[in-house]
């Protein structure tokens, strides 16, 4: 695959001065600057449920893209978005994909991050799950029940969202904050009325005969995806952002094309049956698109609802995170 000519330029240049320094300086060796070379890395954090990104990484086409330019991809799992956000916040990665709550508490908390991109709406991949025989129909019913959900992750706005369709307080309910596994188990065992969770999950869920679908987050929330990061890496290294992009975008057509062949990659990493897989890629769009002024606004929504509920602690400007003009 052929590099922009800038690309070409900018290797040309950083290959020269590594062998001229190499060649010039008493001591030094062409190993020492081969190593400092290996030594940039573009760590990205990602979950295991976030499937173009898994893809992303195991057909490496990112690293052969990058490998000219001297990074090498470090990728870091992450259990949820709230925990790749906090990586981002202590620096242990520069890039990563979350849903649109994650982004608003790592801003409250004061995290220097910046939005790359988006994925267009996929209400379809959230949903809130009750017993087959529960008597909970509607979302008033869940007035005063037990609701298990990942705490700051993309369900957590969604949650709020739908109680208050159905006139319920956030504070009318009981909040259980457990990660997808273990919400799973609390489910399965009926410690909780109801889980609100996300695709693959959700839909490995619904397919057990103790579960029905109360309602997804379709006329609720956009559910949008975001890739966001950290500010000086996105300002220092905005090339390999853009391509990083590139790749992913060139990865999600891939998947609207072969879903089934898609699916049936995922099926060992992510441990669930390639028919759930496949049903749950179809609900995402796989389209990303940069960050614009109004899914920015939507974001901001966001936190004023997070703040005025004191789910964060102080108020944010959403558009204090917008990209820079290159990226």
């Amino acid at each position: 695959m052929s590099r922009h000519p800038l690309l070409r330029r900018r290797a040309f240049v950083a290959a020269m001065g590594a062998s001229l320094a190499a060649a010039t300086l008493p001591g030094i060796s062409r190993s020492v600057f081969a190593a400092e070379t290996r030594a940039k890395e573009f760590r990205i954090g990602y979950q295991k449920a976030a499937s173009t990104l898994v893809l992303l990484k195991s057909h490496g086409t990112l690293e052969k893209r990058l490998a000219p330019s001297g990074f090498a991809v470090k990728w870091m799992e992450f259990p949820a978005g709230p925990q790749l956000l906090e990586g981002l916040n202590v620096g242990a990665i520069d890039f990563g994909y979350v849903g649109e709550a994650p982004p608003v508490f790592a801003q409250a908390a004061g995290a220097n991050f910046v939005y790359v991109a988006y994925e267009i709406p996929t209400p379809h991949a959230e949903g809130i799950l009750v017993h087959q025989d529960s008597p909970i129909r509607t979302l008033a019913d869940l007035k005063g029940k037990k609701i298990a959900f990942n705490k700051g992750s993309d369900v957590h706005w969604f949650l709020v969202s739908a109680l208050r369709k159905g006139a319920v307080k956030y504070s009318e309910i009981q909040p259980v904050f457990l990660p997808p596994a273990d919400a799973r188990a609390a489910f399965e065992r009926g410690a909780i009325d109801a889980w609100a969770i996300w695709d693959p999950f959700l839909e490995a869920a619904k397919r057990q005969p103790n579960a029905r679908l109360l309602v997804d987050a379709a006329s609720i929330v956009s559910h949008h995806q975001f890739f966001l990061g950290a500010r000086p890496f996105v300002q220092q290294h905005s090339d390999v952002v853009a391509i990083t992009m590139d790749e992913v975008n060139k990865e999600g057509a891939w998947v609207r094309g072969h879903y089934g062949e898609a699916a049936a990659q995922l099926a060992p990493i992510q441990g669930l049956d390639a028919s759930v897989i496949e049903a749950g890629l179809r609900h995402y769009e796989h389209i990303y698109k940069p960050v614009d002024a109004s899914v920015l606004a939507e974001q901001q929504r966001i936190a004023d609802t997070f703040s005025e509920l004191r789910i964060i602690p102080t108020k944010i400007a959403t558009k204090d995170a917008a990209p820079p003009a290159k990226v």
